[in-house]
């Protein structure tokens, strides 16, 4: 990657920062959810207090010697183990209090916790409501609008995720609203590199479960169906991440959503079923999707697959800081020189969640910084499309 400017490693230890408020507020509260979520014993409750205390007031502790991934997360950060978690590095920090997570509900011990998502119920929350009813049935009259602003609305749909009602194209006005809060757009470009009829392969990196995953599908069978694709490989986490982040089971969920539901949703999930089976579409679950580092430091195996895409998409924050790094790089250092390192053409779809941006001009910049201070960088009010060649 050629050299860009210095930018410093985003930590959890500035007061009144948004990664202190995560570590500090959001983990508890998170705890005491998923304590709450399931008739846990009293070990499974003794190893969840004993996190939050850890956690808050403690220090950075190993996994355990029977841990099965012990030596990959030494690989990954041992130099962190015994400092305070709000001076370890942000991505690594969060990234480690959910695998500490899984310890303390026995995800990955034998017994009869093994395997159980902590998560799930969240996720189920999300997917069976009233608004997710009222998205999947407004592409009925999605389907009657021109291919091209069905394409474009779908992928707004999935930049936006639960924030979208896919109805807005067939309304019309929403989708200036929508576009008003993109910081960047680099839509077209993404298009030009799938284009009609050229047999692409795209591999599409899934941010969350539940209503944000359903849009997500059905773009995806939008460019399978109209030939912008003629495979999708599907990159989702191998265990529970980040409270929502999509797995395997997670797709599997929405695909009995989408063929459950009516009218173009169900033709959507029984096609999308189909191109499971036949191969076009799969899902792809790499232990380094859920590592505490960023892209940058992906294995062989795992970039050669992403060079073999005609172009890769990232969707959602983590993947996005992940891309360009968990630094606060100034905001108009160019995409390209931030995702150089990458073996190939790669987009970004991610709502604005976290304080790490690149890509925007000056004049963006100055204009939101005016408005609404720095608050619009993990508000989630605002967006982008980023892509390069």
């Amino acid at each position: 990657m050629p050299e860009a400017v210095e930018a410093p490693v985003i930590l959890s230890n500035a007061p009144g920062s948004f990664p202190r408020s995560v570590l500090a507020e959001r983990h508890p509260a998170l705890i005491k959810k998923v304590r709450d979520a399931f008739p846990y014993g009293p070990r499974q409750h003794r190893a969840l207090d004993a996190l939050l205390t850890q956690a808050t007031q403690g220090v950075i502790e190993p996994l355990g010697p029977d841990a099965h991934d012990r030596q990959l997360w030494e690989a990954w950060g041992s130099e962190y183990v015994g400092l305070s978690w709000f001076d370890a590095p942000f991505l690594w920090a969060e990234s480690y209090f959910y695998r500490q997570l899984l310890t303390a509900v026995g995800y990955f011990e034998a017994g009869p916790w093994q395997g159980i998502d902590p998560f799930r119920p969240f996720k189920q929350a999300e997917l069976h409501t009233e608004e997710a009813d009222e998205e999947l049935a407004a592409l009925d009259g999605l389907t009657l609008r021109p291919l091209g602003e069905q394409r474009q609305a779908l992928l707004l749909g999935s930049l936006w995720g639960n924030r979208a009602d896919l109805g807005f194209a067939v309304g019309g006005g929403a989708a200036g609203a929508a576009d008003s809060r993109l910081v960047a757009d680099d839509s077209a470009l993404l298009w030009s590199l799938l284009p009609e009829g050229g047999a692409a392969t795209l591999c599409l990196v899934a941010d969350n479960a539940g209503r944000e995953l359903l849009p997500d599908l059905i773009l995806v069978d939008h460019l399978l169906r109209h030939r912008r694709a003629e495979r999708v490989v599907l990159h989702v986490k191998p265990y529970p991440y980040y409270v929502s982040d999509a797995m395997t089971a997670d797709v599997i969920d929405c695909l009995r959503r989408l063929t459950g539901a009516r009218g173009a949703a169900a033709e959507v999930g029984e096609r999308l079923w189909s191109a499971m089976g036949t191969g076009q579409l799969t899902v792809r679950g790499h232990t380094f999707s859920c590592a505490p580092l960023p892209y940058a430091d992906m294995p062989d195996d795992l970039r050669q697959e992403f060079a073999e895409a005609d172009v890769t998409v990232m969707k959602g924050d983590l993947n996005y800081r992940r891309l360009v790094g968990d630094q606060l790089w100034p905001a108009t250092t160019p995409f390209e020189e931030r995702t150089a390192y990458f073996p190939g053409p790669v987009a970004a779809l991610r709502t604005l969640k976290s304080d790490v941006i690149v890509g925007l001009d000056e004049r963006t910049e100055a204009a939101l910084v005016a408005e609404h201070g720095q608050g619009w960088r993990t508000s989630g009010t605002h967006a982008l499309i980023q892509a390069r060649r």
